[in-house]
């Protein structure tokens, strides 16, 4: 029975009218070339899962500095710009919206992963010691210490977004996404346990948002405001972020200053469904009135219509975003609403290179016509 929720009415977002209030989350799938270019696999990834009403790509490098992952894509050179094209071509020509996020991974990098020119740049020079980051030339290795950027680093690096930021509107994407989460560059500044600094980038609350900002207002003089959002994770722990005191402050007066730069939209994280601690609905809240010029996309576990429609009609958020289910559901939108359940992902294909696992995914409409043919 096909279901009538507001989960699958057409919004505003801006002045792009999406065709459904269903957001394709970003998701790192590592598909590109070693030197960090779009394949055609990617083209046809995407293309497939434009039934939602936008898509945010995966996170994309602005600069070789911010490469982190193997085979992860980059915006930061012409060869890519021009690899992004038919991905964005593709989306559109299906009736979706397209929104590239600009991912800098900062100190969750590693030099096997990285071209021969990069540094591993961060706030401090204080190395996540947790985990190991995975190479294809060597497997997991230890995170190197970062080393800790100068004030013409930093401004360097607020041009290399500003730079990435219209290649991607040059390849025909309707806007970005700056990664301001999952204890990547720009997080790593607002975050106390990862940055130590005594200058203006550091120590205060104001001074810890200053580089999000920055960036911010930098994008949105480059391509307008109507084509920038950022993605935030307050209480995140991922790649060794730290809660910490008078985060809820910290959060809000950076909601204050993006909303006084008239961003698009803020994407808050939640991973509690991936067993991290929860976002306190407090703080959700707090973002969502305090961005009251811009919409607000809310992310994590949603994994059915109805859940995903009763915090659009209690107006916790204007568009929900899916990640994990549109992996192994590329007719994700088809199946939410037509109460048709959800096809698993195969865990060991998430990152590895090739088709499979990423666009041998059949739709509903495909398995039926396969069972069918079996039965025969």
């Amino acid at each position: 029975m096909t279901k009538s929720l507001k989960l699958f009415e057409e919004a505003d977002l801006g002045s792009i009218t999406l065709q459904n209030r269903v957001v394709m989350a970003p998701m790192t799938r590592s598909r590109a070339t070693a030197d960090h270019v779009p394949t055609d696999i990617m083209a046809t990834y995407y293309g497939q899962r434009s039934n939602a009403g936008l898509i945010i790509t995966e996170g994309t490098a602005p600069s070789p500095n911010g490469v982190g992952y193997p085979r992860i894509p980059g915006i930061y050179n012409d060869e890519q710009r021009e690899a992004w094209k038919p991905i964005a071509d593709n989306v559109r020509q299906n009736g979706g919206k397209i929104f590239m996020q600009l991912m800098h991974t900062g100190r969750i990098s590693h030099e096997l992963n990285m071209p021969d020119d990069a540094k591993i740049l961060a706030p401090s020079a204080v190395p996540f010691t947790d985990d190991q980051m995975y190479t294809d030339q060597k497997g997991p290795q230890d995170y190197p210490v970062p080393e800790k950027m100068t004030e013409a680093e930093i401004q360097s690096t607020i041009q290399e977004h500003v730079d990435a930021a219209k290649r991607a509107i040059e390849a025909g994407f309707d806007g970005v996404e700056i990664h301001g989460a999952n204890g990547y560059l720009i997080e790593q500044f607002l975050a106390p346990n990862t940055n130590t600094r005594d200058d203006n980038y550091g120590g205060s609350i104001e001074n810890r948002n200053r580089f999000a900002i920055e960036v911010s207002k930098a994008v949105v003089d480059a391509i307008g405001k109507e084509k920038t959002g950022i993605r935030l994770s307050p209480y995140g722990v991922f790649s060794g972020i730290k809660p910490h005191d008078n985060i809820d402050e910290q959060y809000i007066e950076l909601t204050k200053a993006l909303n006084d730069l008239g961003l698009l939209y803020i994407h808050i994280v939640d991973h509690s469904a991936m067993g991290t601690p929860e976002v306190p609905d407090s703080i959700k809240i707090a973002i969502k009135d305090h961005f009251s010029d811009g919409a607000i996309i809310l992310s994590g576990g949603y994994n059915d219509a109805e859940e995903a429609s009763k915090d659009l009609e209690n107006e916790n958020g204007h568009l929900i975003a899916f990640g994990r289910p549109f992996i192994s559901n590329p007719d994700l939108v088809n199946r939410l609403k037509n109460d048709i359940s959800l096809a698993d992902p195969d865990h060991d294909t998430f990152y590895t290179p090739g088709a499979e696992g990423y666009i041998d995914y059949p739709t509903a409409d495909e398995s039926q016509t396969l069972n069918t043919v079996n039965s025969i």
